[in-house]
């Protein structure tokens, strides 16, 4: 397990509680900040909530106050509409102030509705077009290497992207040269701007797939924060020199109900009375939970 500067907790348990809680917070930031425009990739922020949590409140090497400090991990975003799900995350992990989401979308802000490098602290790229993300993080993951680095790249991507072929020439070139220092998480979440992945260009058996370009695999319950603990922790252990990637099955709206079974779910206009009743419904998901 990697550390930050506030050094996270250490037994397991502590560890997927620390996460959960990551989680469950950041999950009613993507809420607040999407009242702020009334729409949006809500349901996206939600379903990958666990993803990010597990990412910086366990895995990634960074600095709160010195986001571009030469020696931290990189974490990718290669879906730059998922946006609002990484800036709830980076409140949490402090390296955005939590007054600053209210500015979510708004002109001049420094939280663009799609990611941008050049605004956000914490923001390593300009995420979208889609496909893209994977090779910048072989190339990120090779210049590294080339410094001697240990740092580490994550990149997050979504089903979607493999519909890219950029994206699978870049997984070739990463097993290629070896890239041991590079993992990429796929959000399947089995839903794209058109309709369903799989009536858009099926990627299945992607397990295999990925197998087959020289990757390390896993494939897991991308909201089951315990089993994302676990995939992260046995690449980390098993990889050896080949690159990463953990497959997440996930849930868009994942913790509300109401948008859990919304059917126009890739980008979300909800109703002003409904803003209210999504965190009422999320609060109630942990009624036994301290966060």
């Amino acid at each position: 397990m990697t550390t930050y500067e506030n050094s996270p907790a250490t037994t397991f348990s502590a560890r997927v509680a620390a996460v959960e809680g990551f989680a469950y917070r950041s999950r009613h930031n993507s809420l607040d900040m999407g009242e702020e425009q009334g729409q949006g990739y809500v349901g996206q922020a939600l379903g990958a909530a666990d993803i990010f949590a597990t990412v910086y409140a366990d895995r990634l090497r960074f600095r709160p106050s010195e986001p571009d400090w030469k020696e931290r991990d990189r974490f990718l975003l290669s879906t730059g509409h998922y946006a609002i799900g990484l800036y709830a995350a980076l409140a949490e992990a402090c390296i955005i102030d939590h007054t600053e989401l209210a500015t979510y979308g708004s002109d001049d802000s420094r939280l663009p509705m799609s990611g941008m490098a050049s605004y956000t602290p914490g923001m390593e790229i300009s995420g979208g077009s889609l496909g893209h993300g994977l090779t910048v993080a072989v190339g990120i993951a090779l210049g590294l290497r080339h410094q001697k680095s240990a740092s580490k790249v994550i990149n997050f991507l979504s089903d979607g992207e493999l519909d890219e072929g950029s994206t699978w020439e870049a997984a070739m070139g990463a097993h290629h040269h070896r890239l041991g220092n590079l993992t990429a998480v796929v959000d399947i979440n089995a839903l794209q701007a058109d309709g369903a992945t799989s009536t858009i260009l099926s990627t299945e058996p992607v397990h295999e797939k990925w197998a087959a370009c020289g990757w390390y695999v896993e494939r897991i319950d991308g909201n089951d924060v315990a089993a994302l603990l676990a995939a992260f922790d046995r690449a980390a252990d098993l990889s050896g020199d080949r690159p990463s990637v953990i497959l997440c099955d996930t849930k868009v709206g994942k913790g509300v109900p109401l948008l859990e079974n919304r059917e126009k779910a890739h980008f979300m206009r909800i109703e002003e009375h409904e803003w209210q009743i999504c965190r009422d419904q999320l609060t109630a998901g942990h009624p036994s939970k301290d966060f």
